[in-house]
């Protein structure tokens, strides 16, 4: 890979850094060939904002632009974002116009950012917000902020000139784009340090409102996306509707934070045929990889909905924790409510089926009085009933508790029982192949 590294004259950071990679790769011929990289460096006069079509001319595979960071409120932070405006150009560019984007590298660089960074100093994506736009290859900044102390602190030169030299993309980077959040992208930021998403252009919760479909259609064609990613908390709901809308248009994948981090190593088409089928059952259905290994075709199976609102009233927690051992994904609503249907692959539905039955049942039995009459599992149930304990007189009140955990109590001279103010019930589940394993 040919990178080409450029930097302004008169910017002190982008000095640094260009000094310290200068400084590395004289020192240590070996340094920076991660991936076969090459290296050569380009300087302008001007800032980098308004450098448009600078790369004309220049024979390279990524443009890596070696920058300083400004801020409102100063703080030592360092910074990858790509270059973009999504309406006007108030830091150059042209309006409405986005840079090509290399995500891996982007969230490579960030994470080795994040290995190098100096005490006192963050690391952080910063969203899409300046020029130059104008760009024929993929490209990003990384930057030293805020303050000339930080700029022309050797410490940080070393670390993002370590980072840039260091960086190696992940194999199964899930490019994404970003929408919600503030300049610093901290959703983001925190999802490309832990997952496989790694974000091209972000756009910060004030730009979302005006947003429109060729926007976003170039924002998922400049990143090369396979989805998307929204920070919900950080959108009031007119501007997550106006964004849904868009998005439902399109259309394009949305996949929630913790649906990012539960990708695992799959290759991405088979994390793409299980979203899909997760689509199937619903708009907007959750969709969490568990164990799923292998390949072959994808297939949808179904528990007995009764048995797994049991299972989930007696044990939620113990339940998705059994999920980790099966190679299945589980589906949910997008408030996380279970629901019964599994993506597995074909091949094991039948052994799957089963194993979710398996441990379905023994969560229930831990929890619940059950017996077995062949292939239906028994539950019963004895619960307080405050309309018969009102019915012989008993104030609501401490009497209540104490009968609802099962002590008699005494009222109006009498002994009152708990099965006097209880009803019992009984839930029958048929699950095949339940008589043989049990």
């Amino acid at each position: 890979m040919k990178v080409a590294l450029i930097n302004s004259r008169q910017d002190i950071a982008g000095c640094n850094i260009r000094h310290h990679i200068e400084q590395c790769l004289a020192q240590s011929p070996e340094a920076g060939r991660a991936g076969n990289r090459t290296y050569e460096f380009f300087d302008v006069d001007g800032r980098l904002i308004h450098a448009e079509g600078v790369d004309t001319g220049i024979d390279a595979d990524l443009l890596i632009f070696l920058s300083r960071h400004t801020s409102v409120n100063p703080a030592p932070v360092l910074t990858v974002h790509v270059t973009g405006n999504y309406r006007d150009a108030e830091l150059g560019g042209r309006p409405r116009t986005l840079a090509p984007a290399a995500p891996a590298m982007m969230q490579a660089t960030l994470r080795a950012l994040a290995r190098h960074c100096p005490e006192g100093y963050r690391v952080s994506y910063e969203v899409t917000h300046h020029g130059p736009t104008e760009l024929f290859h993929p490209s990003f900044f990384v930057e030293i902020g805020s303050t000339e102390k930080e700029w022309a602190d050797p410490a940080a030169g070393r670390a993002v000139a370590d980072a840039v030299l260091e960086a190696v993309p992940l194999a199964d980077a899930v490019p994404l784009i970003g929408f919600g959040g503030t300049h610093y992208a901290v959703r983001e930021t925190g999802i490309a340090l832990a997952t496989r998403g790694a974000f091209g252009h972000v756009a910060h919760t004030r730009e979302i409102a005006a947003l429109d479909e060729e926007m976003i259609r170039s924002m998922i064609e400049k990143s090369g996306a396979v989805a998307a990613y929204i920070d919900r908390k950080a959108l009031d709901h007119a501007t997550l509707s106006h964004l849904l809308d868009i998005l439902d248009r399109i259309p394009v994948l949305r996949l929630s934070e913790s649906e990012i981090a539960a990708l695992g190593h799959l290759p991405w088409e088979t994390c793409r045929a299980v979203q899909e089928l997760a689509g199937t059952v619903g708009p907007g259905t959750r969709c969490y990889i568990h164990a799923l290994a292998g390949s072959g075709p994808l297939t949808l199976i179904a528990l007995d909905p009764v048995l797994l609102a049991e299972a989930v009233k007696a044990g939620e927690a113990d339940l998705i924790r059994g999920f980790e051992a099966f190679s299945l994904a589980h589906l949910a609503t997008q408030d996380n409510r279970l629901l019964p249907q599994f993506v597995v692959f074909c091949k094991d539905s039948s052994q799957i089926i089963n194993a979710l039955n398996t441990l379905c049942v023994k969560i229930i039995r831990s929890r619940e009085i059950t017996a077995t009459e062949r292939d239906c599992l028994i539950i019963r149930k004895v619960r307080f009933d405050p309309e018969k304990a009102r019915e012989l007189g008993i104030p609501a009140g401490p009497a209540y508790r104490q009968l609802a955990l099962g002590q008699a109590i005494e009222h109006d001279g009498r002994v009152i029982l708990p099965e006097m103010v209880s009803v019992r019930t009984e839930t029958k589940i048929h699950i095949p192949g339940l008589e043989k394993n049990s």
